[in-house]
């Protein structure tokens, strides 16, 4: 069955391509992002190196849009920089702790020291990758594919405070380039720490250390360059994401389907229980997503307005929907609801959101948040008893598909007088396929390198003890 579905995969992929080899896809003009033009009048002085910021020359007409500005501090708003910075702290929370108790009460108790490294170490693994090179690849020029090494180490970033100048970026243009930075950070780092769900209790700390280098690289930062970069090719034709459903949550769940088929299966999946070792820990990390969320979704308008309090108010109501969903589906079925339902309902709600956030209104959300609760639900369940593959906690079930399910309906209930503007469902379908065969594809490589170089799963009696004194030495009293 695993076989299969990366077969699939692969033939996905060469359907795929040869789409867009023979353009068949239509291209829909997108509504350009808000750039230092569209904002109030301000003096900017492009950064066209490190060590070159005195008598800088206008930008010419065609250069790229997020190539770093410098502005004089008095056009930067307050409020917009203060709002992105909390909303920065909320998505970083939303990892440490959030995601790490999430994921920690559904493991075995032998486990749970192991579980939660992941996410600390996916936290302080990434934030390096990131200011080396993977905001460079992801928010600046190069091509529709990828960006350039122009920023590597933050190259062309400036403070000068003597000069009372700064650099932004013009995909957000009233907040410091710092801030900007930092935010697009965390949610790389929250992509890759919910993989680590999909492979939890079995795989090598060091295989997952060098799996998660290469994929923030290889993976992350090209498909956020695609859809969040001005000039990426899948923004070039009007796919709308507008915090994630695609970037984060469609790439994270088909990467830990991929990552938990290649793997392998838990010991004793299928034929023994495997209860979670303490559920408080998960309501408690639900609780925190759910707040955490709102920097995540409302924060990605990097401006303190109508459509961050718009995305925020949509954010609530699809969470809540997709709780109730899930819980009357399960409810139905199984006769009881479980309180690891619930939870599951509300983080399905919220994942489907994600790209719809900034795009859609009451009527959207709602449909949304319903559609995700039961789709999440089956997915987790059913769809994975079916394929017979080991998802531990859930990744391909939650995130994938309501990534999915976000991804879509954006299609059909974006609003232009709410976003600025509009899509089509084949215009996201397309979006989605490309996402999943390449991730897909990608992580199946990456995963293979990873294997030759150190292995990618601890021996059957480091899985009997426990991650927790197997690879780490320490344990749960």
């Amino acid at each position: 069955m695993a076989t299969r579905i990366l077969s699939s995969l692969l033939a996905t992929a060469v359907l795929s391509l040869c789409l867009v080899a023979s353009g068949t896809a239509q291209e829909i003009s997108p509504t350009p992002t808000p750039t230092i033009s569209d904002a109030a009048p301000m003096i900017v002085e492009p950064v066209a190196d490190a060590g070159q910021t005195d008598n800088a020359v206008e930008p010419a007409a065609a250069e790229t849009l997020t190539r770093p500005t410098l502005v004089d501090t008095s056009h930067i708003s307050a409020g917009d920089t203060a709002w992105v910075m909390t909303s920065t702290a909320l998505v970083l929370f939303m990892t440490l702790p959030g995601l790490a108790l999430f994921y920690a009460g559904m493991v075995r108790k032998k486990n749970v020291l192991a579980t939660m490294a992941h996410s600390f170490a996916v936290a302080a693994l990434i934030t390096v990758i990131w200011v080396v090179i993977g905001y460079s690849l992801a928010f600046t020029p190069g091509s529709p594919y990828v960006g350039s090494l122009d920023r590597i180490l933050l190259s062309g970033m400036e403070f000068l405070n003597e000069g009372g100048k700064l650099t932004v970026s013009e995909i957000a243009p009233t907040i410091p380039e710092s801030v900007f930075v930092m935010f697009q950070m965390t949610f790389a780092i929250i992509t890759a720490a919910l993989i680590t769900g999909a492979f939890a209790e079995r795989m090598k700390f060091s295989a997952l250390l060098i799996f998660m280098a290469l994929w923030s690289v290889c993976v992350y930062a090209p498909v956020a360059h695609w859809v969040w970069e001005p000039g990426g090719w899948l923004a070039g034709r009007g796919v709308l994401d507008f915090a994630g459903g695609t970037v984060v949550h469609i790439n994270a769940g088909v990467s830990g389907l991929v990552a938990a088929i290649i793997v392998g299966p838990r010991l004793g999946f299928g034929r023994e229980p495997m209860p979670p070792h303490n559920l408080v820990l998960t309501v408690i990390g639900a609780c925190m997503l759910w707040v955490g969320w709102f920097g995540f979704n409302a924060g990605s308008a990097v401006a303190a307005d109508g459509r961050a309090g718009m995305a925020m108010l949509v954010t609530q109501l699809a969470t809540a929907v997709g709780a109730l969903a899930w819980m009357l589906a399960e409810w139905a079925r199984r006769g009881k609801p479980s309180v690891l339902g619930m939870v599951s309902g509300a983080v399905s709600g919220l994942v489907a959101i994600t790209p719809a956030s900034g795009f859609v209104g009451i009527n959207g959300a709602l449909v949304i948040g319903a559609v995700a609760g039961v789709a999440c639900y089956w997915g987790a369940t059913s769809l994975k008893s079916a394929l017979g593959y080991d998802d531990s906690l859930d990744v391909f079930g939650v995130h994938a598909i309501g990534g999915i399910v976000g991804a879509l309906l954006t299609g059909v209930f974006a609003v232009p007088a709410i976003g600025g503007a509009t899509s089509s469902f084949g215009n996201q379908a397309f979006g989605v396929i490309v996402t999943v065969v390449f991730s897909g594809v990608m992580t199946a490589v990456i995963l293979g390198i990873v294997k030759a170089l150190v292995g990618l799963r601890v021996t059957p009696e480091g899985e009997r003890e426990g991650m927790d004194i197997e690879q780490h030495g320490e344990h749960v009293l």
